[in-house]
């Protein structure tokens, strides 16, 4: 029997600012239940911190210890546009109990009323707060898809402002080259289960305007030998974000900052959720980032 793919969505037009405000409501509306779901077996303290007009949640797990070191920046997905809110609480409670860490989520402004560079200034706000509790080297930032180029842009701003840099990234199935030049855009259209609409369209709608080949709307064009802080990537063999991850990976390593690459054999875009390659997955980021806070701890 032949695999049935699913219909790509249809999107408004880019000006239809109605339109996206309620394809963005409507797909949270699906989103949110099954996000509180993975996060119910969680046992956390969460927190609401405002950082300069931007809402944070703090997630401390209960069975962390008081004293451990570290917090995980979360920076979340959702195509720049959706994932606020509820589900950005949800997203940020599950994803502490899964790397089993102290989590700050930051629930940034999102296209289409606060386009490029208001999330990423969103972010950078937060990151200097966080600067002022914890140490760089006890900091690890973190996202997927969208959250995932966000982290990246937030590192390389931070570096062009002077800001020490996190002890390290986390980069699930990222979307690093916002030109959608990368190879499996085009090789695994209709083999991504999840990514089955118009990326461009998105890029446009987040980047607002701007040129997308610059590095903060884009990382991979970043100039990695000024400074980058040690990177996990991971990706599936399906993804239409693919060739994002392998050359980020690429472009770190002949820059000679540490990267590791984890690529899930068959998996779309998110990778397999509640399956043992999740699991297996999600073992690897708490090795690197519990080596990250190790490694502070010491110093």
């Amino acid at each position: 029997m032949a695999m049935r793919r699913p219909a790509p969505p249809t999107y408004p037009a880019l000006g239809n600012i109605a339109g996206w405000r309620a394809y963005a409501a409507s797909m949270e509306q699906v989103m949110l239940p099954v996000m509180r779901q993975r996060s119910a077996h969680v046992a956390a303290d969460v927190d609401e911190m405002d950082v300069d007009g931007v809402r944070v949640f703090v997630v401390t797990p209960h069975a962390l210890s008081p004293d451990a070191p570290g917090v995980l920046l979360d920076i979340h997905g959702g195509a720049f546009i959706v994932c606020g809110g509820d589900c950005c609480r949800a997203e940020a409670i599950s994803l502490a109990g899964d790397m089993q860490a102290r989590v700050w989520s930051v629930d940034y402004r999102m296209p289409p009323d606060h386009p490029y560079p208001a999330a990423l200034d969103d972010c950078l706000a937060v990151y200097r707060r966080l600067l002022q509790v914890r140490r760089a080297e006890e900091i690890v930032v973190g996202g997927a898809s969208a959250g995932a180029n966000l982290a990246a842009a937030l590192v390389l701003r931070a570096r062009d402002e002077g800001l020490p840099l996190p002890a390290g990234a986390v980069l699930h199935t990222p979307a690093l080259d916002l030109t959608n030049a990368g190879d499996s855009i085009e090789t695994n259209k209709g083999l991504d289960a999840v990514l089955t609409g118009d990326m461009d369209v998105i890029s446009h709608l987040y980047a607002g305007g701007h040129d997308l080949k610059h590095p903060y709307l884009s990382p991979v064009f970043g100039d990695l030998s000024r400074g980058f802080c040690a990177t996990f990537l991971s990706a599936g063999t399906r993804d239409l974000f693919l060739s994002d991850a392998v050359r980020m990976h690429g472009a770190l390593r002949a820059a000679d900052v540490p990267a590791e690459l984890h690529i899930t054999e068959a998996a779309s875009h998110g990778g397999f959720h509640g399956a043992p390659e999740e699991e297996r997955l999600n073992r690897e980021a708490r090795k690197f980032i519990h080596a990250r806070f190790r490694s502070a701890a010491r110093r």
